[in-house]
């Protein structure tokens, strides 16, 4: 078949979830240089997947303290569109600040004032999403029902973006929800079937409490859909669309 962005968009998709779902050392990275050697063919359409591929690499660099593999990666990065700078603030990525490397090219990147409020969005989103995933593998301990609740998420934005760094960071959130998601549903269906089977062998099973679960499960699955659609982002009224240089570095606070 022959790639084209969407396809291969698709694909970078799945190879980030498989990523955050076994973890770099049970997934592996040759997916994401496959994603880039391909992108890169496509020529300048598919120049901002490969930069999402590299960012990805320099995110997992990153994450094991390899600062010139992080730095080579996000120079691919940058260069091909990457313009996150609100990713660049998150805890583990600080101690490159003091790289003049790192200064220099963060410097390049460039913005709009509208992206960056959607930036700072999609990070809070992510940072939500885990949290939510949490509380909810929480409140499902004890649950003696057989429902399978899902974990609500909020609607991606479909503004078109000033740069497509924003694509970039756009895939990062559906792909951590997705994972977010996948381990939710094993986790409820490994509940469901359990409780499915005491039902069957069980004289003693507790119906009503059974039926109080899901009612109570079923309740706040729709609260929290409601909050969920309720935090769909919204882009402010006359926001500036025009490219400026990112924030300072050291300048923004990563959302929490």
């Amino acid at each position: 078949m022959v790639d084209t962005v969407n396809s291969l968009a698709t694909r970078l998709h799945e190879v980030l979830v498989e990523l955050l779902t076994k973890g770099p050392a049970g997934a592996g990275t040759r997916g994401v240089h496959d994603v880039i050697a391909r992108a890169t063919a496509l020529g300048p359409d598919g120049t901002w997947l490969a930069a999402a591929g590299h960012a990805s690499l320099a995110d997992a660099a990153i994450a094991h303290g390899q600062a010139d593999q992080a730095i080579l990666h996000l120079e691919a990065a940058v260069a091909g569109g990457y313009n996150d700078c609100v990713a660049l603030h998150i805890a583990p990525a600080r101690p490159l600040h003091h790289d003049p490397r790192f200064q220099a090219l963060y410097r390049r990147m460039r913005i709009t004032p509208a992206d960056l409020d959607e930036f700072f969005w999609l990070h809070q989103e992510m940072q939500i999403s885990v949290r939510e995933a949490r509380q909810a593998t929480v409140d499902n301990i004890g649950r003696l029902d057989t429902g399978v609740s899902l974990l609500p998420q909020a609607p991606l934005p479909t503004r078109e973006p000033n740069t497509l760094g924003v694509m970039i960071t756009r895939i990062d959130l559906a792909a951590t929800q997705a994972a977010l998601q996948q381990a939710a549903i094993k986790a409820e269906f490994q509940r469901s079937s359990g409780n499915t089977s005491l039902s069957l062998i069980d004289d003693t099973w507790d119906y009503t409490r059974a039926r109080h679960d899901a009612w109570y499960a079923d309740d706040l699955e729709t609260r929290r859909q409601q909050a969920a659609a309720a935090r769909a982002f919204v882009e402010r009224p006359g926001v500036g669309t025009m490219l400026i240089p990112c924030p300072p570095l050291g300048s923004i606070t990563y959302p929490s």
